[in-house]
């Protein structure tokens, strides 16, 4: 019989995202297949404004797509959405959610996220920087290598907005520099074991 710890082995995609984030999880998402075994957790900077993709990323792929509330159960084969002004962190195989630590200035949820995936994340990690403004995320990715996961970055040319995925390249722990279609099918090879 399977433990929780065997369950909670599967691969965590966050895909970390801000301004032009939405074209690059709309175009990821359509070339993800929905019974791939990992779950795919989109950080998205909104400091104020209530996020809307749990409401929009539906159209664009057959898995379930759900808002993150406190203690929700981590899962294969679901999207899950950050909401605003918090930060997100994992413990016990559960998302759990803390009052957004830099309110003012660029955020750093994406950065905070990944930080706690190498803590307390047994299975793989898979860091994927999306179209932003600002570096979010970029000093995050040598400790995502650390711990033995994958790190991708949008291709600039291929970003509304190349910031983030600039400053993520910048950080010399990018492994994959790809398209949002090209990251897609990266991904599959990863959670297929290629």
């Amino acid at each position: 019989m399977a433990t929780d710890k065997d369950r909670k082995h599967f691969p965590v995609v966050c895909v970390g995202g801000s301004a032009g984030g939405l074209d690059a999880y709309i175009r990821l998402l359509r070339h993800l297949p929905s019974d791939m075994g990992v779950a795919i957790v989109i950080v998205n900077h909104l400091r104020t404004v209530a996020t809307m993709l749990h409401e929009i990323l539906p159209g664009h792929t057959a898995m379930p797509v759900e808002l993150i509330t406190e203690k929700l159960d981590i899962r294969p084969n679901h999207v899950f959405i950050i909401p605003e002004k918090r930060d997100l962190h994992v413990l016990d195989g559960e998302f759990r959610l803390k009052p957004i630590s830099k309110p003012r200035g660029w955020p750093d949820v994406i950065t905070v996220f990944l930080r706690s995936l190498t803590e307390y994340w047994d299975g793989k990690l898979i860091a994927v920087i999306v179209s932003g403004y600002d570096g979010d995320g970029a000093d995050a990715l040598c400790g995502i290598k650390k711990v033995g996961g994958i790190t991708i970055a949008q291709k600039p040319d291929t970003a509304t907005q190349p910031d983030m995925p600039t400053s993520a390249i910048a950080s010399g722990c990018v492994d994959f520099v790809l398209s949002p279609e090209d990251i897609a099918k990266q991904i599959v090879l990863i959670a297929r074991g290629n």
